[in-house]
């Protein structure tokens, strides 16, 4: 298969935050990000690897800052690294205060996403590469990030 660059998996959503999707401080549940998230990873992953996709790891979620009723976040998610069949996603969230023209980083995240056939076996996926500096970082730390990964699991 051959390789793409980091930058063709690029993903963008825009979503509103309205009053359901707040906590009593009004401000967005953390639950409803994380909620985005895995949806914004699957569909980066989904179209990369032309295949349904299931999430294996949510690896880490650093929730920076707070969105409120009336802010659009806008969610944007790259696939960073690859290995057979598993793809790190990086998902970046950002808060725009539609009125006063401002914009805060709300989350960062990296999740790992299988890709599988229709028996839920997983299948190869095309494999990435950098060109921009920031693409670099994402791609020559995901080796650490995925060893982390497994010792998690091999201590539960």
């Amino acid at each position: 298969m051959e390789k793409v660059p980091i930058s063709s998996t690029k993903t963008i959503q825009t979503r509103l935050v309205l009053p359901p999707d707040t906590n009593h401080l009004d401000t967005i549940f953390g639950g409803k990000v994380l909620a985005y998230i895995d949806e914004i990873a699957a569909l980066t992953t989904m179209r990369h690897a032309k295949s349904a996709v299931v999430t294996a790891s949510i690896d880490s979620v650093d929730f920076l800052s707070s969105a409120k009723v009336g802010d659009s976040l806008t969610l944007e998610a790259y696939v960073t690294y690859t290995g057979s069949s598993s793809m790190e996603v990086y998902v970046k969230v950002t808060a725009n205060d539609l009125i006063h023209h401002t914009e805060q980083l709300t989350t960062e995240s990296f999740l790992t996403m299988v890709a599988v056939d229709d028996a839920g076996k997983p299948i190869p996926v095309p494999g990435v590469y950098p060109v921009s500096e920031e693409e670099k970082q994402w791609y020559e730390s995901a080796p650490v990030r995925k060893e982390n990964r497994k010792r998690r699991v091999v201590a539960q």
